[in-house]
Formats: C-alpha cells, sequence, structure tokens
C-alpha cells in the first residue's frame, strides 16, 4: 500500500512518498562515535518508499540478532521539482518538516561495509523509515539553521540535535542532492543524526520533539 505523507492538521499531501534520500554523517560527533571520519562532502543513499510507516503508531520493524538501532533526524517533505537549484532555490520547495526515525541494522550494516557492499540491506528494509506528520511551512519563517529536535526513550533524553551543527547545512544540502539527482514531489531529505545513537528497545515510550513546533508520542512493539 502506497504511504502517503500528511501534515499536522490531519491534511493529506497531494503526492504518494516518492524516494527518501538519506544524509550520513552530517553531524561531527555523531561521525565520531561510531568511529567514522568526518566527511568533506555530504555522503548520500536512498530508502524506497516501501520503508516508510507512520511514527504516530508503534512501530516494529524487523530485527537482527543485534537489534534494529535508531537514528532520529530532521525529515523535510519536497513539494515541486527540484534540480541543479541554488541553495535558496532548493529552501522554497520545501513543504513540510518533520522528525523520522533512520533504522539499522547496524550489524548487517557493519558487515557490508567491511565488504565494500551498499548499505541497502541495513537500512532500506521494511519498516525502516518511521516518519511523523509534516508541520506546513507555507507561509511561515522557518530559520532553517536554528532548529532544535529531541528524541526521548521512556523519558530519558537519547538525542538532541541543532541544525546549526550540521557540517552541511539545510539550503547547501538540499543544493548539492539537486545536482546530483532530481527531487520530486512527494520525496523526503532525512538530514542526518546527532549523536547518542543506539539499539531501540522494545516495549519502549518514545518522544519526538522539534522546538514548539511538533511533540510526539508513541511506542515501539
Amino acid at each position: 500500500m502506497a504511504f502517503a505523507p500528511r501534515f499536522i492538521d490531519g491534511k493529506v499531501f497531494g503526492q504518494d512518498l516518492g524516494k527518501i534520500v538519506c544524509v550520513g554523517r552530517n553531524y561531527a560527533r555523531h561521525a565520531r562515535e561510531l568511529g567514522n571520519e568526518v566527511p568533506t562532502s555530504p555522503i548520500l543513499f536512498i530508502k524506497p518508499a516501501s520503508s516508510a510507516v507512520d511514527l504516530s503508531k508503534p512501530i516494529d520493524p524487523v530485527r537482527t540478532a543485534d537489534g534494529v538501532h535508531y537514528e532520529a533526524e530532521l525529515a523535510l517533505l519536497i513539494g515541486k521539482r527540484v534540480s541543479r537549484a541554488s541553495p535558496s532555490a532548493a529552501c522554497e520547495a520545501i513543504v513540510g518538516m518533520g522528525l523520522a526515525l533512520d533504522l539499522t541494522h547496524r550489524d548487517v550494516q557493519d558487515e557490508l561495509k567491511a565488504k565494500g557492499h551498499p548499505w541497502e540491506r541495513a537500512k532500506g528494509f521494511d519498516g525502516a523509515c518511521p516518519l511523523t506528520p509534516f508541520v506546513p511551512v507555507k507561509g511561515r519563517f522557518i530559520d532553517w539553521s536554528d532548529l532544535r529536535f529531541s528524541f526521548d526513550i521512556n523519558g530519558e533524553l537519547c538525542q538532541r540535535g541543532h541544525t546549526a551543527q550540521m557540517l552541511f547545512p539545510v539550503d547547501r544540502l538540499l543544493s548539492e542532492i539537486s545536482h546530483s539527482f532530481t527531487l520530486e514531489p512527494g520525496d523526503v531529505v532525512l538530514t542526518g543524526t546527532p549523536e547518542g545513537v543506539g539499539r531501540l528497545p522494545r516495549g519502549a515510550r518514545l518522544t519526538l520533539a522539534i522546538d514548539d513546533w511538533l511533540f510526539l508520542d508513541t511506542s515501539s512493539v
């Protein structure tokens, strides 16, 4: 069944979800916590639309022997076609902002990386991209360089992100992505995760928030 992005007021976006473009290691401390080099240009990969699920509902991802690991990220919903755009033009294509969990089979990813293989099996499985509803941004002033978001498990803060700490800010990121592949209406961009990633426990209460824009409680199964 196709996944249609929706807004916090309940309205459904006019297009089904397209590709989910993800950015690896966009926060230096996260790169270091996993023992990775800090990149000098954006690391991009794609999750299929079939990996998306509604984060308003309890999430029950497929788990490996090592479980599944969470990475909370600011998610941007694209509302118009963007190809080889300038940073300012690319930002004009954003119609919604929300949060996502980039769920990862870390044991599978580590094995694939050691062999020099792509990460899709570790990142693109069914249920690997829970998404919140999106806050509409049209007509609102959003300072993309000064957004704060958080992810709590059972009331304990696990991740706190501030877009000012991104290695590649939102406008540059979207522009660079659009020079590699065209973004279409319904596509979503995950902008990278801050430090504090870890294993997602079963039966936990999950809380996600962006400043005063979005607050969502859900759970893991």
